[in-house]
């Protein structure tokens, strides 16, 4: 079975895992503020203010990005949540649990360029896998939709 498969088995497992999860009411608790397990990123992102504003356009990109288009890829919202609260269909099966991008003290105080860097290239010791195909600006956009998520 080749990687392409095994994922589409996985998410197809996950997917039905989580909505039989979900429909019984025994979605993961969330605490909110949830705590960090991200080492800071290095200054030449930390520090990094975005470059873009949170236009309509934007933040209908973001989302697109987030939600994603192709049902036999796995996006944000598989593991974070259609709504951001970290309930995707996958998220139970994740130690530490998906990031709840609804709880703004989640992120409020982590920077726009700390985003930008967990989104590039992932989290250590987390699930959170690198996004290294995303251009720059479609990851600016989605740092965007995460802050209008948290809401």
């Amino acid at each position: 079975m080749n990687t392409v498969s095994r994922l589409s088995s996985a998410l197809a497992v996950g997917l039905a895992l989580g909505f039989a999860a979900d429909a019984a009411g025994q979605g993961v608790a969330r605490e909110c503020p949830q705590p960090r397990f991200t080492d800071k990123a290095p200054d030449e992102y930390y520090n990094r203010p975005n470059p873009l504003t949170a236009t309509e356009a934007n933040l209908a990109e973001g989302e697109r990005l987030y939600l994603g288009d192709n049902p036999r890829r796995v996006f944000c919202a598989t593991c974070h949540g259609v709504k951001g609260d970290g309930k995707g269909p996958l998220s139970n099966q994740f130690d530490p649990p998906p990031r709840d991008f609804s709880c703004d003290k989640t992120i409020k105080d982590v920077p726009d360029g700390h985003l930008f860097w967990i989104i590039r290239y992932g989290s250590p010791e987390t699930s959170m896998p690198p996004h290294r195909k995303f251009k720059d600006e479609q990851i600016w956009q989605l740092v965007l939709y995460l802050r209008h998520l948290a809401r």
